[in-house]
């Protein structure tokens, strides 16, 4: 399951890749936002954060204007691991060292085709474990 969130500024991004992701068979759930007037990113950083973590397995990804915002937002969430993306590297690795759950991207920072690379990318990647636990471990624990 994919939960898939934006606020205003992220909005047409989301949409253009919920197309591609229903178009590629994922089972999209889209918490919103609905249209393109002004909404505050954390709300919808926090909406899609709480649903991966209470859906094991789940991932998620969260749109704003730079990704910044609602990421910052999403990693406020017990047991979320959102991570912001630019490029195919960065969505790899987030998944294969840290464990990524959410992608963060920004609809003003990457366009439509980049987007879509970025997701696939994140979603066929895996966590490696090894080494990289006890880092993950390090970023879940709370002061």
């Amino acid at each position: 399951m994919l939960f898939l969130g934006s606020d205003h500024g992220g909005f047409s991004l989301k949409k253009e890749l919920i197309e591609y992701l229903e178009k590629e068979g994922q089972e999209v759930i889209d918490l919103g936002c609905d249209n393109e007037e002004s909404v505050d990113y954390p709300l919808f950083g926090r909406a899609v954060a709480k649903e991966v973590v209470l859906n094991e397995g789940s991932l998620g990804i969260v749109i704003c204007g730079t990704g910044i915002g609602i990421s910052l937002a999403a990693n406020k969430v017990e047991g979320a691991r959102a991570a912001l993306c630019t490029n195919g590297t960065m969505a790899r690795l987030s998944r294969e060292h840290n464990n990524a759950n959410i992608l963060a991207l920004g609809a003003r920072i990457v366009g439509g085709e980049l987007a879509k690379d970025i997701v696939k990318i994140f979603l066929k990647s895996t966590f490696e474990g090894g080494r990289h636990e006890r880092r993950v471990g390090q970023i879940e624990e709370t002061s």
